[in-house]
């Protein structure tokens, strides 16, 4: 996977020593053969592979003298060094590994990779030369390489001569301060979030904040992630402690949050909301320091220790949905690394009424939890969202119950999007964008009876009015209109109900 996964420069016999040095970089973590080991083993090894570090470049020897007799032809590789790293793992993964588009959508979600579904297609549409030698290599039992060689006497006997003539400067000058990891971990002051609520005041927490060799472990790490081979970079611990029973730390620099454990790391985008919860490995979920303590969907205390809740997720097969409440509100999980606020408006509501987000009953609670797995996945992290369900009753013609949403994310970097759905059973619709303030929307629609109609609605106190070019009737607040022409666009809008 390494081998086809990366950039297509460079003599075949440099990609795939390239290619043995990521794997064997993941070994340490290799004693886990199980699916959830094996999977986090592979999402290291694509990471790495997409967008390869320089310095894997160098030192190269151990690994070129340990490559097979027979390298894959080079046609694949020439054809997919054109594609984007993303499509270049979903190519491997569907054709190569023979993976599910599920399973290889799951996996392009977990390497960031935006817009899952359009990378699976574009994969799917590439043609490639027929192949004279299979793609795969000979399964055979292969060792990490030892990244150590037997160095030349006569380069052994120059180094010692610059050895001593160091030991003979050391005499007259002191040692210089070693320099320590490229990036510099700071810590807020325990007391900081009393006067300022804000991320940069969160204090770190864990058993292992005072454990050096650990956070130094965590510290070059990201370094080595993003680049930084220069002293000088700072991040801020914001955790470092047990989780799950395994050592983790958690950083961030600006609005990027990073996450270490000796078997793996990730950096995401997580924005700089200074209350939303950060997602742990396990459902946990580590709280702001000034929030109220977390209680479990249905009113029960939930346990924190060091700002780390249990292990809490979703009621839902797609583990999005409502998480717990805080205080007056309610978090939840919608696939980012925060957990944003979550608020509900009932058909019921009146647009005259607030929007800020409160606390879930029952009702908006079975709703986020249907919602929540036909929202749709974004990349960037939410920090706010808002579902009106602003009609909801029988649809004409025996078309059984439904209800009209419009959902309104704000994410982390401010910026926002909404879009209204038509649900009905398990199915959504999408109608178009919506405002969140004064919701209506409209759409065609088949009946069962197979003719086409134009349904719109709006929330309580508006009123849809649509173009003259449709003779309609309103049932139970919903606007049904017939054309002579069904399908052509159609001008709507909303007015308020006493007008």
């Amino acid at each position: 996977m390494a081998y086809f996964v990366l950039p297509g420069r460079g003599k075949r016999v440099y990609r795939l020593a390239i290619a043995r040095r990521i794997v064997d970089g993941t070994a340490r973590g290799a004693r886990d053969r199980s699916p959830a080991g094996l999977a986090r083993r592979r999402t290291r090894v694509l990471r790495r592979a997409m967008r390869p570090p320089r310095r894997l470049q160098i030192g190269l020897g151990p690994w070129l003298r340990a490559l097979p007799a027979r390298l894959p032809d080079p046609a694949l590789t020439v054809a997919l060094a054109k594609l984007d790293p993303g499509v270049r793992v979903a190519y491997v993964l569907l054709h190569i590994e023979g993976m599910p588009r599920y399973a290889v959508r799951d996996q392009l979600i977990e390497l960031r990779v935006r817009r899952p579904w359009q990378v699976i297609e574009a994969a799917g549409a590439v043609e490639v030369p027929r192949s004279r030698r299979p793609a795969r290599f000979e399964p055979v039992p292969v060792r990490p390489v030892r990244n150590r060689s037997p160095l030349p006497l006569v380069t052994a006997a120059a180094l010692t001569a610059v050895l001593v003539g160091a030991l003979l400067a050391t005499e007259r000058a002191p040692a210089p301060p070693d320099p320590g990891p490229p990036l510099r971990l700071v810590t807020a002051a325990p007391d900081a979030w009393r006067t300022a609520r804000t991320l940069d005041a969160w204090p770190a927490r864990g058993d292992l904040v005072r454990d050096g060799a650990f956070l130094r472990d965590a510290a070059t790490a990201w370094a080595a992630e993003t680049g930084a081979d220069r002293p000088g970079g700072t991040a801020q611990l914001l955790y470092a402690g047990r989780v799950g029973g395994g050592p983790l730390a958690v950083m961030r620099s600006g609005d990027r949050l990073a996450r270490y454990t000796p078997a793996g790391f990730d950096v995401v985008p997580a924005g700089t909301g200074p209350s939303a919860p950060i997602a742990l490995p396990g459902g946990h979920w580590l709280l702001a320091p000034w929030d109220p303590a977390p209680e479990s969907l249905d009113g029960a205390a939930l346990p924190v220790r060091d700002g780390v809740t249990a292990p809490v997720a979703p009621a839902t097969s797609c583990g999005r949905g409502p998480l717990f409440h805080l205080g007056s509100r309610t978090v939840g999980a919608l696939g980012g690394p925060r957990a944003p606020d979550l608020a509900y408006r009932s058909p019921d509501h009146r647009t005259s009424g607030g929007t800020a987000p409160e606390r879930l009953g029952a009702q908006g609670r079975d709703f986020w939890n249907r919602l929540g797995c036909l929202t749709a996945d974004r990349g960037r992290p939410v920090a706010e969202a808002v579902a009106w369900d602003f009609w909801s009753g029988r649809l004409p013609y025996g078309g059984g119950r439904a209800d009209w949403a419009c959902t309104r994310l704000t994410f982390a970097d401010g910026t926002g999007s909404s879009e209204a759905m038509l649900l009905t059973g398990g199915e959504r619709r999408r109608t178009g964008p919506c405002d969140v303030r004064r919701p209506v929307s409209g759409t065609w629609w088949t009946a069962p009876d197979g003719r086409r109609r134009y349904l719109a609605a709006a929330a309580r106190g508006l009123t849809p009015h649509v173009d003259a070019g449709l003779r309609t009737r309103t049932e139970e607040r919903l606007l049904i209109g017939t054309s002579a022409d069904p399908g052509k666009p159609v001008d709507l809008t909303v007015r308020d109900r006493d007008r």
